[in-house]
């Protein structure tokens, strides 16, 4: 009776064993899709800082399952001129993109990261240059924090693209123009860290990469004003469920929508919209054969389309008369550099250069907080100042200090810098008494 016991008490367990993994459903998926990487390739990069991300970058991507026919990488570089590096599918194995990357050479020029943006739309994120419909596509942009042209623009097309943005600076970016260009949330896609320190982040950054390189992500596409198409790959079939689609303007949850499709569908647009809107969007997969979780997006449709310029006339109008020529208005920049200095323990010292020929500020404000995390302290300062002492600091400590001039226009402009608290004294070990020394007053007689 013995083996007939163990063989039905094996039977069981592995029938149970196929019960429970049918429940889990399908395997994760491996990742896929295309990876670009996009480098501050310019003379604004010392040599030193240069070759400390491409040795970040090279770290970044050996690990990486690539695969010509899966996870595809490729690197250009941001110069005068975009440049690139190597091309999806040019190599089909994270060492050998490594050693790519490593024997990459700094291009020189301008810091032109908006035409280097537009150039990877154009050249290799479009269908219409080969890319790959369909498939998850991630950017990591590593900089030293600046640019010669605009950046918002051509990576909100890329952001509309379905493209998911990370963002490296080595400290010397505005925090906050950076957070608007980066991917939400910004706490995930957007690392502030030294060029000696990237190895902090190498970990974060891969894991975070490859969730979003994961098939069975939800992800928007074709981003209009009153429009958004959601897509994701295959998670059930026509006979296994079907999904249920949701969509929520944020600030309005009593107008959400429902929409049901068959288990065979990968997309849906959502049309109708509001323009300038927060939409969270979730995909519930409905199957009694696997369970899967929901999926969740939130998706931002861009601004109203801008009416007739002012003073452009219509086809067919009258040109409107001309007005005499004025002296153009300054412009509203922000600080041209952030200083720190009387470094304490528990206190540091900010100032800040005004950029020159622009228009005055009527404040400033400082905000700063711990890079590794925790609460942002912020410091108001009049009109006229540019400096400022911040108070209770923890010892030891790298804080991003962001400073923001505030104009009469409602516009703010801002920049961001890294700044240390030194370690705090040590405390002097207290005296060891000592024994009295025998003098002529204690001999004895």
């Amino acid at each position: 009776m013995l083996p007939w016991t163990a063989f039905g008490l094996a039977l069981s367990l592995r029938l149970a064993l196929a019960r429970s993994g049918a429940a889990r459903g399908p395997p994760a998926s491996a990742p896929g899709g295309d990876l670009m990487f996009l480098l501050d390739s310019s003379a604004s990069v010392s040599h030193y800082e240069f070759s400390r991300v491409r040795e970040f970058v090279g770290q970044l991507v050996a690990p990486l399952p690539l695969d010509t026919g899966a996870l595809r990488a490729s690197l250009v570089h941001v110069g005068s001129r975009p440049y690139t590096e190597f091309s999806f599918g040019q190599h089909s194995s994270g060492k050998a993109a490594q050693d790519a990357v490593l024997a990459s050479a700094q291009r020189m020029g301008d810091t032109h990261t908006g035409l280097a943006l537009a150039y990877v739309k154009e050249q290799l994120f479009a269908e219409a240059a080969g890319a790959r419909p369909g498939v998850p596509k991630v950017l990591v942009w590593v900089t030293d924090g600046g640019s010669s042209d605009p950046v918002g623009p051509p990576m909100q097309e890329l952001k509309d693209l379905g493209v998911t943005v990370f963002i490296v600076s080595t400290g010397r970016g505005n925090f906050l123009e950076l957070s608007a260009v980066a991917s939400a949330p910004a706490e995930k896609h957007l690392h502030f860290v030294d060029v000696d320190d990237l190895h902090i982040i190498l970990q974060e950054l891969r894991g975070s990469i490859l969730d979003a390189m994961r098939p069975q992500q939800l992800h928007a596409t074709e981003i209009t004003s009153s429009s958004f198409r959601l897509a994701w790959p295959p998670l059930l079939t026509a006979d296994a469920g079907y999904y249920v689609l949701e969509l929520v303007p944020s600030a309005q949850p009593v107008a959400a929508r429902r929409q049901q499709l068959p288990g065979d569908a990968t997309d849906w647009t959502w049309a109708g919209l509001n323009p300038d809107t927060d939409y969270d969007a979730a995909l519930v997969p409905e199957s009694n054969v696997h369970l899967l979780r929901p999926q969740h997006l939130r998706v931002h449709t861009r601004p109203a389309e801008v009416g007739p310029r002012v003073g452009v006339p219509e086809s067919g109008a009258d040109p409107a008369p001309t007005q005499p020529a004025a002296f153009p208005a300054p412009a509203e920049a922000g600080p041209e550099r952030i200083i720190i200095s009387h470094a304490r323990p528990r206190s540091l010292r900010v100032s800040w250069a005004p950029a020159l020929g622009a228009a005055a500020a009527l404040a400033y404000h400082v905000q700063f907080g711990p890079l590794e995390g925790g609460a942002a302290q912020r410091v108001e300062v009049p009109a006229g100042r540019n400096c400022t002492t911040l108070q209770g600091l923890a010892p030891g400590t790298a804080y991003l200090v962001t400073v923001t001039a505030a104009f009469r226009s409602g516009r703010e402009s801002a920049l961001s810098a890294k700044a240390c608290t030194p370690d705090g004294p040590r405390q002097r070990p207290r005296p060891v008494p000592r024994a009295p020394t025998l003098g002529a007053a204690s001999r004895e007689p």
